[in-house]
């Protein structure tokens, strides 16, 4: 049987949320992200923010730049995940073959259920008129034969819209060659660069390409990936189990910060919302990494691996200002964050019979587990360390 691959990407997701609950902010530039008079990025807009030229992961004060009369929004994560909720509980109607890629994009293998609800074409015209009509939010699909062709086939449906790549292969042939060679997986600015010096500008030269002569450019690995993907070729399964395999959580100070307490403070206030993280993932992290970008946009991160798997916010912290205290602060701070990754679900380590760390690390876990109780109850912030302030630091 013939494999039906659908992606689905919801339409500017979280604009798109705000106009559905804001009905005076529908036909309006609508911004999600950091304020205009603060640094920050833009976390994506509304469809009339992108006729300005404004894109996701551009500066506010340069979206502002360009469209002065644009709203601007913080992000509202709450109502994100409630409605990409209601829009995936519709996806797993038609396939327990859901791969999610993030908050608000899939693929689902339809390829079993088309005799219960028709093709890929219908099943995907049926998804997009059930989440218009329940969730209030538009969608876009692709249809195809495998995961490649379903993302290419999404983005030209764009916006709001439905497309089917076609099935035969000269068809198929045909509709990729007349793409750049950047829309292929796996070409980013490097290896573009590197194609675009050896005379590859679109997915036709690939095509027409010596595979030798194409492996001395990019790579003998590369080279093949790139000529399967140019003829539509793309044997990756539907994946269902997805899993985080990384943690971060950043900010970015108002003006550049000179002052190693006020940095330490934030930074642990970091720690403990990528401990909340951990913890609602049912995770433990086995490395963790602190990142520091100065004034003049130099970055730099420094990690180093826990004794053992941990999910408290006590370990996180030790951890994170541990690497900070060994940096000079060279310059002004612009954004501190910590990250945790080599994710797992539980521990594995040798013990001792008299070793009493585990029932310390057990006990530090559960208090933190209370403490995330009562922050789901109360609000986050309710909750503080004795002779902490508010921001994170320690009381004089």
């Amino acid at each position: 049987m013939k494999r039906c691959v659908l992606h689905i990407d919801m339409d500017a997701f979280f604009a798109a949320v705000e106009q559905r609950d804001r009905p005076e902010l529908r036909g309006r530039p609508v911004v999600v992200g950091a304020p205009p008079d603060r640094r920050g990025v833009v976390s994506t807009c509304s469809y009339e923010a992108r006729v300005y030229g404004i894109r996701s992961a551009m500066p506010s004060r340069e979206a502002y730049r360009r469209c002065p009369q644009a709203v601007f929004l913080p992000p509202d994560m709450a109502r994100y995940e409630e409605a990409s909720r209601r829009v995936f509980a519709i996806f797993a109607r038609y396939s327990p073959l859901v791969e999610p890629l993030s908050i608000d994009e899939a693929f689902l293998d339809v390829t079993g259920v088309r005799r219960l609800f028709g093709g890929g074409e219908e099943i995907a015209r049926r998804i997009r008129a059930e989440v218009r009509a329940e969730v209030g939010l538009a969608a876009s699909i692709g249809v195809a034969g495998n995961k490649f062709l379903a993302k290419l086939g999404s983005e030209r449906a764009k916006p709001d819209g439905l497309f089917v790549m076609p099935e035969a292969r000269e068809e198929v042939v045909r509709v990729l060659g007349a793409l750049k060679v950047g829309a292929l997986w796996g070409v980013g600015k490097v290896t573009g660069a590197a194609l675009e010096r050896a005379g590859y500008q679109t997915v036709a030269d690939l095509q027409r390409a010596d595979p030798a002569v194409l492996a001395r450019a990019v790579g003998e690995c590369l080279a093949a990936h790139l000529r399967a993907l140019a003829f539509g070729e793309d044997s990756r399964e539907v994946e269902t189990e997805f899993e985080e395999r990384s943690l971060s959580r950043e900010y970015t100070f108002p003006a550049d910060c000179r002052d190693r307490e006020t940095v330490r403070g934030v930074l642990k206030g970091l720690s403990d919302e990528v401990g909340r993280r951990l913890r609602a993932h049912g995770r433990f992290a086995t490395v963790g990494r602190l990142k520091l970008r100065w004034a003049d946009f130099r970055t730099i991160t420094r990690q180093a691996p826990f004794e053992t798997a941990v999910c408290d916010d006590f370990a996180l912290r030790a951890l994170a200002l541990r690497l900070f205290d060994a940096e000079r602060l060279a310059q002004p701070v612009r954004l501190v964050g910590f990250g945790v990754s080599g994710l797992c679900e539980g521990r594995r380590e040798q013990l001792t019979l008299f070793d009493d760390a585990p029932a310390a690390r057990d006990k530090r876990e559960r208090l933190c587990h209370a403490v995330d109780a009562l922050c789901e109850r109360l609000g986050t912030g309710s909750v503080r360390r004795a002779g902490e302030r508010e921001d994170g630091g320690a009381e004089p």
